[in-house]
Parts: structure tokens; sequence; C-alpha cells
């Protein structure tokens, strides 16, 4: 029985990427002087599940930038990841 379109895209892209209305906002993190980057890594890499390369590239970016985007999505898919991180006293916003 052949899938439909949408249950390709939902196997292929995951399940936060088959409603493209809402997709393109992005979970940015703001640089604080705060937080160590070994914590800011370690944080993005067992909430976000980033790889430690990405994590340490995103957390020298916010260091040196400012902020980084470091998930895209819609807002429900991304909201928990920001909760997450906040909770960890980290400066993160959607949008």
């Amino acid at each position: 029985m052949a899938e439909s379109k949408k249950e390709q895209e939902k196997e292929e892209f995951g399940e936060e990427n088959t409603d493209c209305r809402d997709n393109n906002r992005y979970l940015i993190l703001h640089n604080d002087d705060y937080h160590t980057f070994d914590y800011v890594i370690d944080c993005l890499v067992d909430i976000c599940k980033l790889d430690d390369v990405q994590a340490e590239q995103c957390t020298y970016i916010v260091h040196f930038k400012g902020k980084c985007d470091i998930k895209k999505g819609s807002y429900d898919f991304l909201r928990p990841f920001k909760e997450a991180l906040s909770l960890k006293g980290l400066k993160v916003t959607i949008d």
C-alpha cells in the first residue's frame, strides 16, 4: 500500500517539518555573562540534541555575535526546547 505524501514527509523530515505554515521560526540563544562555555555546550547537547561540535560552534557564535539560532521549526515544536533551556537559566527566544 502506497504511503501518502504527508506520511512520507513525516518519515523523511520528522513530524515538526510537515506543516510548513509555521516552520520558519528560530530558537535563538542569546549571550549572557553568567554561564560557562562548558555549561552552555552541555545544555545544548542534552536538551537540543546537538552534537558536541555543533554545540561548541553555537556557543562561540553566541559569545562573539551575541546570539545564534540553534533550531528551526514551528512554535509548538520549539517551545519545549525554549522552556527547558530557560529552566537552565539560559536566555532564549523564539523569533
